[in-house]
């Protein structure tokens, strides 16, 4: 996977994981704190990946660290809550993703071919 093209399966990703959080947490008490803690920064990083140059190398390093913080939280709802273990899988997978696809230029760079 070339880096312009991990660049747009980050992008999708991120999408694909703000709109999962907007859709599991939309009838919840607290809507707005959800919204603010878990849909908009899988937004704001799609803005920087999405601005290009240097932004976008740091926008996908960002969004790998709060991959990590996804990841995290969706094995833990998967675990504890299990009526939300269908939302807690979709969250581990797009998280994988987005940890996978904001490293992948780096990985190429380090072990790629010379």
């Amino acid at each position: 996977m070339s880096a312009p093209r991990s660049r747009i399966v980050l992008a999708a990703a991120l999408l694909a994981l703000s709109v999962l959080y907007a859709t599991w947490f939309h009838d919840d008490r607290h809507r707005l704190a959800a919204m603010l803690v878990f849909a908009l920064p899988p937004l704001l990083a799609l803005a920087g990946v999405l601005r290009g140059g240097a932004t976008a190398s740091k926008a996908a390093f960002w969004a790998g660290v709060l991959g990590l913080f996804w990841f995290s939280h969706g094995v833990m709802i998967a675990w504890s809550h299990r009526t939300d273990a269908g939302w807690a899988w979709a969250e581990i997978v797009l998280s994988l993703v987005v940890i996978v696809a904001g490293s992948w230029p780096g990985l190429q760079a380090r072990f790629g071919r010379r």
